[in-house]
């Protein structure tokens, strides 16, 4: 049996759809909680400091992974492994988002938040903010 209740179900799952996977942890991190040690996405974003004090919108990209539209999560077309995802069953994709910068944001200052897209599972962004001279 496994020792951390995020494992729980690892070793039932036997399916030949790669791509599956990931929705396998998605239900268990709804019914289980978040792991501590869940990947966090970090950027960092460089204002002046006329740009800190006034506040801003800052638009960034977030790589985000989906279900590989040519393969649909299989990972393989007939026999060969996918070329478009290379045998994952998954494609990365850029999502923009727009990062409102409170006025009178510091040097140092996080600013967390989750990016969720209908067809990729959510990702966790932490972006830093540096302030330069």
């Amino acid at each position: 049996m496994p020792g951390l209740p995020h494992e729980c179900f690892a070793d039932e799952i036997a399916i030949d759809f790669p791509s599956v996977g990931r929705c396998v942890e998605r239900a268990r991190e709804r019914f289980l909680g978040e792991p501590a040690d869940a990947d966090v996405l970090c950027a960092e974003v460089s204002l002046s400091k006329f740009e800190a004090s006034r506040g801003l919108v800052v638009p960034i990209d977030v790589p985000v992974r989906a279900t590989c539209a040519h393969c649909g999560g299989r990972g393989e077309t007939w026999t060969e492994p996918c070329a478009d995802c290379d045998g994952t069953g998954q494609s990365l994709h850029r999502h923009a988002v727009k990062v409102n910068v409170p006025r009178g944001v510091v040097d140092g200052a996080r600013l967390r938040f989750r990016v969720t897209s209908p067809e990729a599972p959510s990702v966790r962004v932490e972006v830093r903010i540096a302030i330069t001279a």
